[in-house]
């Protein structure tokens, strides 16, 4: 969204907000700002906020925003998914060979379903997590609407 601020100042809203308030942790590197929640309300699910608060010119500032998982639960879905992949290729390889060298191939078949079982899962698991963090999500996008001054009915 388009802001009509100076973004140096946007971000010293931000740097303002984190110490008067303790319910959001708040990071600024460069021109990007990181809303979090505290560990003692964090669930595994928690989302984040990144901010990236652009200078257009003087007196205008575009805000890119993104919400996503914890980098700790994304880094675990990565590795997991890239492990069953890694095996599904592996053990479909195997099915392969000795399916076409007609020896027994039931095991790696089995190996091979499973793996594609347990994509399934991880994808309705990554659903339900996303689902039940909307409210979070809706906490930061409301917090971020309170440090701008913005309301949410009239923002750009």
């Amino acid at each position: 969204m388009e802001i009509p601020r100076y973004n140096q100042a946007i971000l010293s809203d931000f740097r303002n907000a984190k110490t008067t308030q303790s319910d959001f942790i708040i990071t600024r590197v460069d021109d990007h700002v990181f809303i979090r929640f505290p560990k003692d309300k964090q669930s595994f699910w928690s989302p984040q906020l990144h901010l990236e608060i652009n200078e257009v010119d003087e007196n205008h500032s575009v805000i890119h925003g993104l919400f996503g998982p914890n980098p700790t639960v994304w880094t675990l879905f990565m590795f997991l998914h890239f492990m069953v992949a890694g095996v599904f290729i592996a053990f479909g390889i195997w099915t392969y060979t000795n399916w076409t060298l007609g020896q027994a191939f039931t095991i790696q078949a089995s190996i091979t379903i499973l793996m594609v079982l347990i994509w399934v899962v991880l994808y309705f698991a990554g659903s339900i997590g996303k689902a039940s963090s909307t409210s979070d999500m809706r906490l930061l996008n409301d917090f971020m609407y309170n440090v701008l001054g913005i309301e949410q009915d009239k923002a750009p």
